[in-house]
């Protein structure tokens, strides 16, 4: 017997529930890509992208996803050669580096965990040792899905400057834009880029990047350029050449909803409303964590994502719970990732949710682990106590 009847509750990060509102924007017919409506959306969409990602520089939009993003990035403002320093916490600035390597870039990995952030010290010390400058760029991911931890990119920037050191800081913020505060230009990063399909609700298939003066002026000389990414290209005045050819029209409609809704709810209320549903959920897991076999993964509370949580099972192989949340009560988890696997799960918690959703998502974990007789606590009604102090009447 199951309860798994009715909707299901996709609770992974990412690609995340998309809202009804978008799915409806996007359900029309093509249109002109030359002229008219097509433009329109073209230039109100990449106007906003710079007031989310806060910055007065250019954006550009591809027909991509996060990975496409990262070599968007890179093969701007690089040559064949150049070195960049990886900065880990997870999975996902280890793949931004791999990517780079590929494509001709050196590539140095600073020591770094699954279990913590970055630590700025540890970037100061090594840019202050790379006297010539050979270092051309830092690669860090401001929330590594992954681990589940959040970088303080502003120290990071502290760090680079207290080094002297003239290096590219690259961003990504693929689960963090629209999920936690990021201010590209007043943190000093000079590129950033990120997705569509976690904390902006819209499908997979569209990657952002923003790059400041300071990285448009280095792009001239970039040798790793290629016509499809190319931010002079893109540039142009023609509309077609904003995309590299036919524009992603269907997902461009819908971002241009979804960026209505959040710019409607507010971008301060959306970064406040991952906060709460974020701790609401980290006091679910303290709870069970009672119980000796869930952990979270990140054990300093302030290295914690406001986009997903990362827990550990100590004792236990995770697909049982995982199963028995999808099979029996429609509730999907993501799985361990990297260091991760078979050994955790993931809580995603960003984008278009509300308390219900998680509520009912931390119910059905519960829910699994009383029923495969796994140790914890009462960390549902932790939440439930956690919201109802918080959100007031």
């Amino acid at each position: 017997m199951t309860v798994a009847r009715g909707r299901e509750f996709l609770s992974i990060p990412g690609p995340t529930n998309v809202p009804e509102e978008v799915l409806a924007a996007m359900n029309r017919p093509a249109v002109d890509i030359y002229s008219g409506e097509m433009i329109g959306i073209t230039d109100s969409c990449l106007a906003d992208l710079g007031k989310i990602f806060r910055t007065t520089g250019r954006t550009y939009i591809y027909a991509a996803n996060g990975h496409g993003g990262w070599e968007a990035a890179v093969s701007n403002v690089l040559s064949r050669g150049e070195k960049v320093l990886v900065l880990p916490s997870g999975r996902f600035a280890l793949g931004w580096g791999e990517m780079a390597k590929m494509m001709g870039a050196e590539v140095e990995v600073l020591e770094g965990g699954w279990r913590s952030a970055v630590s700025p010290a540890a970037v100061e010390e090594r840019l202050k040792r790379d006297n010539t400058h050979t270092i051309k760029a830092v690669l860090v991911v401001q929330i590594d899905t992954a681990s589940g931890v959040v970088n303080d990119i502003p120290a990071i920037r502290k760090a680079m400057d207290a080094a002297k050191h003239p290096a590219l800081l690259m961003v990504d913020t693929v689960a963090s834009l629209g999920c936690m505060p990021f201010d590209m230009d007043a943190w000093g990063v000079d590129v950033a880029m990120s997705g569509s399909q976690k904390g902006l609700m819209t499908p997979p298939g569209l990657a952002f990047v923003a790059a400041n003066a300071r990285a448009r002026e280095i792009h001239n000389n970039a040798n790793l350029r290629t016509l499809y990414w190319d931010w002079t290209f893109r540039e142009g005045e023609v509309h077609y050449h904003k995309y590299c050819g036919t524009p992603p029209e269907h997902l461009l409609f819908g971002l241009r909803k979804a960026l209505d809704m959040l710019f409607a709810e507010g971008i301060e209320n959306a970064i406040r409303r991952h906060a709460l549903l974020a701790e609401a959920t980290r006091a679910a897991v303290a709870k069970w964590a009672e119980g000796q076999v869930l952990a979270f993964n990140i054990p300093n509370p302030s290295e914690r994502a406001n986009s997903i949580t990362c827990l550990l099972m100590q004792g236990h192989d995770p697909k049982p719970l995982l199963d028995y949340c999808r099979d029996k009560c429609r509730v999907v988890l993501g799985i361990g990732l990297g260091d991760l696997t078979g050994k955790g799960f993931r809580i995603a918690h960003m984008g278009y949710c509300n308390s219900p959703m998680v509520l009912g998502t931390l119910g059905a974990v519960e829910m699994g682990l009383k029923a495969l007789d796994i140790p914890h606590g009462n960390g549902v009604q932790a939440a439930i106590d956690y919201l109802g102090r918080e959100v007031k009447a």
